[in-house]
């Protein structure tokens, strides 16, 4: 996952972020970023054991540089082993019985707490997963940029961004390309919030107005209505905006949206502490394979 100021720049790095997150997800951090100098719980999410094992019988978090651990969370079962260095640090869990050990089908998180860093960027916490049968460093980390495509067994990823800057991650964007004299269209997105918020509105120069709207059916009929009070984004719960159902609503186009063009916008939220953030993307103007076939957004008249 890239900053979340760029995450969504191209269709194609949405596909291929999508893709890696299927095929690689198996010790993660949960979507979204954490705000710098915040406490930060970081809970590891194990998918499955390792390649050829019925479980996972250890796991062992390197803490990251400007990382400050203060506590980690217990397991029924299982050993708990924590060092505190800041940047070399380490904490380790280890099943103390085969019947302790996590099978392979389950899946579970692994708790730990720290603050973290003041300054902006990824954070990259390697993972050495322990089975009954073999083991897997999670350790993989890019020699440049972000992106973990291609690595075969990434590290935990967790961005740190700036005061102001929403921790909600957003995937697979896109906006409905429109014709010369089209008033309106749709943008669409999947939305986390890791610890909950409301996407309380919109902006884009590439519109006079967006709003987040709801398509429904009542009966047999099918209507919209907008969302005055914003979208409820649940704790770690993923979101979809998409045809047919929740979507951002475009109107009073200030000009045709071509296929492969890009639209910038702006997504505000609010906690439940009130707090406003916003988030700036730049959303790819084409819908992926699929997606074309679904329900259309009505246009709007005002």
């Amino acid at each position: 996952m890239n900053h979340p100021r760029t995450l969504l720049k191209t269709a194609a790095a949405c596909a291929l972020l999508a893709g890696t997150a299927a095929a690689f997800a198996h010790v993660t951090l949960p979507r979204g970023g954490a705000t710098v100098g915040s406490d930060y719980d970081a809970a590891f999410r194990v998918g499955h054991a390792c390649e050829g094992a019925k479980a996972t019988t250890g796991l062992a978090v390197r803490l990251p540089k400007g990382f400050l651990l203060s506590d980690a969370q217990a397991r029924k079962g299982w050993k708990l082993d924590v060092q505190k260095n800041t940047g070399d640090g380490e904490v380790r869990w280890t099943a103390e019985s085969p019947q302790a050990a996590l099978p392979a089908n389950e899946r579970a998180e692994f708790v730990l707490r720290g603050k973290l860093p003041g300054t902006p960027g990824p954070l990259w916490f390697k993972v050495l997963q322990t089975c009954d049968v073999g083991s897997v460093d999670w350790a993989d980390v890019p020699a440049s940029g972000n992106s973990t495509a291609g690595l075969k067994s990434p590290a935990a990823r967790l961005d740190v961004v700036a005061q102001g800057v929403a921790t909600v991650d957003v995937r697979d964007g896109w906006v409905r390309q429109s014709v010369p004299g089209q008033s309106g269209t749709g943008a669409f997105m999947k939305l986390t919030a890791p610890t909950g918020a409301r996407l309380v509105g919109i902006s884009t120069p590439a519109a006079g107005v967006a709003e987040v709207h709801e398509m429904k059916m009542e009966g047999d009929t099918m209507k919209m209505r907008e969302l005055t009070t914003g979208l409820d984004l649940p704790a770690g719960q993923t979101v979809e905006l998409k045809p047919g159902g929740y979507h951002v609503m475009m109107m009073d186009l200030k000009q045709a949206l071509a296929k492969g063009s890009t639209v910038p916008m702006t997504l505000r939220f609010e906690d439940a502490k009130g707090q406003k953030t916003s988030l700036e993307l730049n959303l790819p103007v084409g819908a992926p394979a699929g997606a074309e076939a679904a329900a259309p957004v009505h246009q709007h008249k005002h």
